[in-house]
């Protein structure tokens, strides 16, 4: 029995097949943790684009991490103090598939990212 594709329903299922490749996670919650703790590393965004590290809206201290996944080139976003620190987490990971990291486009203040004003007391 032979299935009928019309070139639409072939695109559709290639989309979706995609999308599945897309969201598979490389970092578990455990190793996120494991970053932070032990290497004193954020992952703020794993299996970005090229565009997402222009947000001028991420902290001054992000980078681009470049590593091989697959035999794909894969790219998220990591901050912290220490650019040592950044390479340490990735080697350990992904050894030679490490391909590099150079700062994202982002303006913000670290100590400022991500913080949020508190919110105002009621008044009697």
């Amino acid at each position: 029995m032979t299935r009928n594709i019309t070139p639409k329903k072939m695109s559709a299922e290639k989309d979706k097949a995609s999308d599945k490749e897309t969201n598979l996670e490389v970092w578990t919650p455990h190793e996120r943790e494991l970053s932070k703790s032990r290497y004193g590393c954020e992952i703020i965004q794993e299996r970005c684009t090229l565009q997402d590290a222009k947000n001028p809206n991420l902290p001054l201290d992000a980078y681009l991490v470049a590593y091989l996944l697959d035999g794909k080139v894969c790219y998220d976003i990591t901050r912290s103090p220490k650019q040592s620190k950044i390479f340490d987490l990735y080697w350990d990971k992904f050894r030679e598939g490490f391909k590099g990291m150079r700062w994202a486009d982002g303006k913000v203040n670290p100590k400022l990212w991500g913080y949020q004003a508190p919110k105002p007391k009621k008044r009697k």
